[in-house]
């Protein structure tokens, strides 16, 4: 089919201006985003007391805090963090609030509470008077052992104190979060790492794609986009990994499909994340597939869904 000059030339002007759109976007949304960091870690193995993980062979085993995650190069600078508290000793809840207390670069705090423990209900009451307590993670096999046991009495607890729940685990847990989301829909959940799929050149596993699809169903799940490098890294290793975002594309948008603009969230995992990459390379990947998305998209990943998720605090000097 021959195609007219003036049809060539308005073709060629049409994709110079989607190309600059599309490069505006990218700039406005680098310049003014507000990115706060739902996933991150922190630890002081120089404690008297010491640290229960990471253990002493790890890489990780060094102090690492707040500080640490703002001098680190970065695609955009992240203005606030939300810890996640991975030790399972009840008194480091209290450890990472005293951290926290005089950062105002920590937003919230993610704790750890066995839900079975005898003090549990005592405990949450204690840890949410504290308004920069957002909330407690567990793993997917304690919730599918309180999903056969029906009690789910104790998440309820969670919710009466406006408390989110955080959970991690494998590429079932999408689909145990759709059975809890909807017996106890007052409770905020948030899935942890997408599932922490296999992340392989292929497609994404189809088990996968229907549990993510049933979780999204229920508007009380949200799931943070974390952690698909180290997947791909625990797939390939010690190949390193790519830092193409067309590597990554099919899980994240089956992901970004089915939960949509406002229930995905930003997180790093970081310094966990460093095993398969630098906090610059896994953050450009995001970054860059959410500006794809449009620029209110983007800044609902990167905070606002998470505002509603954590109700994290906002601080005066975070910025």
């Amino acid at each position: 089919m021959k195609i007219s000059r003036r049809k060539w030339i308005s073709g060629c002007v049409a994709g110079a201006v989607g190309l600059t759109l599309h490069t505006s976007l990218a700039d406005d949304s680098i310049s003014d985003l507000d990115i706060i960091d739902c996933h991150t870690h922190f630890f002081d193995p120089t404690r008297p007391e010491g640290i229960p993980w990471p253990s002493k062979s790890s890489p990780l085993y060094r102090t690492i805090l707040p500080k640490d995650l703002r001098k680190l190069k970065t695609f955009r600078p992240v203005t606030g963090a939300v810890i996640v508290e991975a030790s399972p000793w009840v008194e480091d809840n209290t450890w990472l609030l005293g951290l926290a207390k005089d950062d105002p670069f920590v937003v919230g705090i993610v704790g750890r509470l066995e839900p079975e423990g005898s003090d549990f209900s005592k405990n949450v009451k204690r840890f949410a008077a504290n308004s920069l307590y957002r909330g407690i993670r567990i793993g997917v096999q304690l919730l599918k052992k309180l999903l056969e046991a029906e009690n789910l009495t104790v998440l309820k607890i969670l919710a009466d104190h406006d408390l989110a729940l955080d959970v991690n685990g494998g590429p079932e847990t999408p689909g145990i979060l759709a059975k809890v989301a909807g017996k106890v829909p007052g409770l905020r959940i948030v899935q942890n790492h997408i599932g922490n799929v296999r992340v392989t050149s292929g497609s994404p596993p189809a088990d996968w794609r229907v549990g993510i699809r049933a979780a999204a169903e229920h508007t009380n799940v949200f799931c943070k986009i974390s952690a698909l490098l180290e997947s791909a890294w625990a797939v390939q290793k010690p190949i390193p990994v790519s830092k193409d975002l067309e590597f990554y594309r099919p899980y994240l948008d089956v992901v970004w499909d089915a939960f949509g603009d406002d229930r995905v969230i930003y997180g790093s995992n970081w310094p966990v994340s460093e095993k398969a990459s630098t906090y610059e390379a896994l953050q450009r990947i995001y970054l860059e597939y959410a500006f794809e998305k449009g620029h209110e998209a983007t800044q609902k990943f990167c905070s606002l869904n998470a505002k509603r998720a954590y109700k994290w605090v906002e601080r005066l000097g975070r910025i």
